[in-house]
């Protein structure tokens, strides 16, 4: 019999795979715990729109991604931070302190676990800082740290 799962199932498929099973596994155990519909047109049909919905969700994702790139290629970062004699900083600036001055300077919104700083920033000046928008879509940020 031919299914449709609606679910992981280990060791026998992902969620969305149309697979041929028993008929005694299809109808005692998949169907009655919803882990599988059976795959008549009406299914399979479902299906392909919900893979088109997940694709056009995927490309329009990553237009915004790319579009957040793109502006912010221009955009420098003033991060204010306390500190000391010889520019050090009381502390370091933080992926959260990047993060929320990007958006209150211009109006972007980046969530700070996208925000990779590969040290940290423990002294004023001008650093490059990557961010990764989308799976394929890595964006440069330049912060500046000034003294408060």
């Amino acid at each position: 019999m031919k299914v449709i799962l609606q679910a992981d199932i280990k060791g026998k498929g992902k969620k969305g795979q149309v697979m041929d099973v028993s008929d005694g596994y299809a109808r005692n155990y998949l169907l009655p715990r919803k882990l599988a519909v059976p795959a008549d047109t009406g299914n399979l049909n479902i299906l392909k729109q919900q893979e088109a919905a997940q694709k056009a969700k995927r490309d329009k994702e990553r237009s915004d991604a790319l579009e957040i790139a793109e502006r912010l290629k221009s955009c420098v970062i003033i991060v204010p931070a306390k500190a000391g004699s010889e520019g050090r900083l009381f502390g370091s600036v933080t992926s959260q302190d990047i993060s929320e001055a990007l958006s209150k300077q211009h109006g972007i919104e980046i969530d700070r676990h996208k925000i990779t700083i590969d040290e940290n920033i423990k002294q004023l000046g001008t650093f490059e800082i990557k961010a990764k928008l989308f799976a394929d879509v890595t964006a440069t940020l330049f912060v500046t740290v000034k003294e408060e």
